[in-house]
């Protein structure tokens, strides 16, 4: 029986294993687009209440992996999310557009943050980007109307986060490589 200390066979099950290039590279984009066409799940309210999933799992990714995504992938997702969201074509791509810009100026002049800061900015970039999908759908008294959906999407982050962190985690798994 080796000891701890025998880095050997600490790695002798590791070795000859690597992460999937394909799915290190598919899984977030995947994710993404599976919780935008999640949120079209039927739910009788009479208000919204549903958050944004593809949204909250694409600010989850900008903020575990910064740079993981690059700043154009706002638009091919926002793409996705507007074919299932039922929002006026566009309007996703320009806000999630919008919202990888902010994090990246975000991520560039303070790139050392800590979670509650991270959660703080994510709730402001949550509530913009419901109030401004609202104004563009023209929905009448948004302000009262996106009040349960507003709060629900903030407080629900942190779980998004942490399946996002399980995701990553599946996404680096690592396979017995052949040859």
């Amino acid at each position: 029986m080796p000891w701890a200390g025998d880095a050997e066979a600490v790695n002798a099950g590791r070795l000859n294993r690597a992460p999937s290039p394909l799915l290190a590279r598919s899984v977030p984009w995947l994710v993404i687009a599976f919780g935008s066409v999640l949120q079209t799940m039927p739910l009788i309210a009479s208000a919204p209440v549903m958050p944004p999933i593809g949204f909250l799992f694409l600010l989850a990714w900008r903020q575990l992996r910064p740079g993981l995504l690059p700043v154009w992938a706002g638009l091919p997702l926002g793409l996705v999310d507007d074919l299932y969201s039922g929002q006026p074509f566009g309007s996703a791509i320009l806000l999630w557009s919008l919202a990888m810009i902010v994090f990246e100026v975000i991520e560039q002049r303070f790139p050392w943050r800590s979670y509650l800061v991270d959660w703080l900015v994510a709730g402001a970039v949550i509530v913009a980007y419901l109030v401004l999908a609202a104004t563009i759908a023209q929905a009448s008294g948004a302000a009262i109307i996106l009040a349960p959906q507003l709060v629900v999407s903030v407080l629900v982050f942190p779980l998004a986060e942490r399946f996002i962190a399980l995701c990553d985690r599946a996404r680096l798994w690592r396979f017995r490589m052949l040859g």
